[in-house]
């Protein structure tokens, strides 16, 4: 039902309807959600005038928390777990499994195809460049990129007028 909605602003109100909270403003294009059936769209809190690009994808597994003014550009993935297997898998001693919450700051860019791990924070008005894989904070105005993700340098004021 939610893919044939071709308009955004009934996309906001109809995951609004399932219990995710949208702020005012927000356009959400063509995102999919998965692993719904963990947290739901209750795990989805979104503040206002973000942007959800095309082709985002959002896990749902944990809580995923988008501040005001959030940007997420085209095939960005939003993580809340990893999990290599079931609980037999030979690799789930290495690397246990974990569901966290994913959380983007204020102002934040995400570039196209970057990937956001389970349990990161990107500070207010951080730019994560594109094809990024984020594996780690990023602080607050900085511009980060690569793979796995690195400070590249600060965001100044006189650089980014609009920035408090």
């Amino acid at each position: 039902m939610y893919r044939m909605m071709v308009f955004p602003p009934m996309r906001r109100v109809f995951i609004q309807l399932l219990g995710a909270q949208v702020g005012k403003g927000t356009v959400i294009h063509s995102a999919k959600f998965i692993n719904l059936y963990r947290t739901g769209f209750r795990g989805l809190r979104i503040g206002k005038d973000c942007f959800v690009g095309n082709e985002v994808l959002i896990d749902l597994a944990g809580e995923v928390v988008l501040e005001d003014q959030v940007t997420l550009a085209t095939r960005t993935m939003i993580l809340s777990h990893m999990n290599v297997g079931y609980h037999d898998h030979p690799l789930q001693s290495c690397f246990p499994s974990i569901q966290a919450t994913t959380q983007i700051g204020s102002g934040a860019f995400i570039g196209a195809g970057v990937i956001v791990l389970a349990g990161v924070t990107i500070g207010e008005c951080s730019f994560v460049a594109a094809g990024s894989v984020v594996n780690k904070d990023v602080p607050p105005r900085k511009l980060a990129g690569g793979v796995p993700v690195r400070v590249i340098r600060p965001i100044e004021q006189e650089n980014a007028p609009g920035l408090q």
